[in-house]
């Protein structure tokens, strides 16, 4: 069984959502699973707590080592990814010095209040360290049809929501489809790359 980490960070439930969204993406593959994984929230001092209250379990880096994929998801912040998951991003140095995340699959995703709210900044914004780790990066294509039909969130450098328009969490009919097409590809390719010698 192949597995694809969804790695996330949600404050108010959108980012979540599409994570939920691209898990089911991912399970739509036969022979692939979905690991579903959060960071911690960032205080003064570092991160807040070791075990979540609620939700999906907090990701190491083995959970990175041990994945065949990864899809990446923050809320946007200035047009940036939110400190906690560059946080624990930054403490990556070790897994790129060996290569454990080379020609592995990876996608992102991205939650704003706003419509242009730093989407796409947001998306290439994690993009880069996964570039660096020397994976490749895997995008919607336009024959997506939801890609040309949403009226909100969804790019081609990855899926996307736009909260102030239907609400925190309540992604619309065409940011949930391209969220799925979005798994979908990743685990794909995965898969394909684990065939291949």
């Amino acid at each position: 069984m192949h597995e694809i980490l969804v790695l996330y960070y949600s404050r108010q439930g959108s980012t979540a959502a599409l994570a939920r969204q691209v898990c089911r993406g991912v399970e739509t593959v036969p022979g692939v699973q979905a690991r579903l994984r959060t960071v911690a929230p960032i205080g003064a001092t570092g991160p807040v707590s070791s075990v979540p209250d609620d939700g999906p379990p907090y990701a190491t880096h083995e959970d990175l080592t041990d994945c065949d994929g990864l899809i990446l998801g923050s809320p946007t912040r200035f047009g940036n990814m939110a400190a906690p998951l560059k946080y624990f991003l930054d403490g990556t140095s070790g897994l790129w010095l060996s290569g454990a995340l080379a020609d592995k699959p990876a996608a992102v995703f991205t939650s704003t209040q706003s419509l242009h709210g730093g989407q796409e900044a947001t998306l290439i914004s994690m993009m880069l360290p996964l570039l660096h780790h020397g994976m490749y990066l895997v995008g919607l294509p336009y024959t997506e049809q939801a890609l040309t039909a949403t009226r909100s969130g969804g790019t081609p450098y990855g899926a996307s929501h736009v909260a102030g328009l239907s609400g925190h969490g309540t992604l619309s009919e065409a940011e949930a489809d391209l969220a799925r097409a979005l798994g979908a590809r990743v685990a794909r390719l995965a898969a394909r790359l684990k065939r291949e010698p």
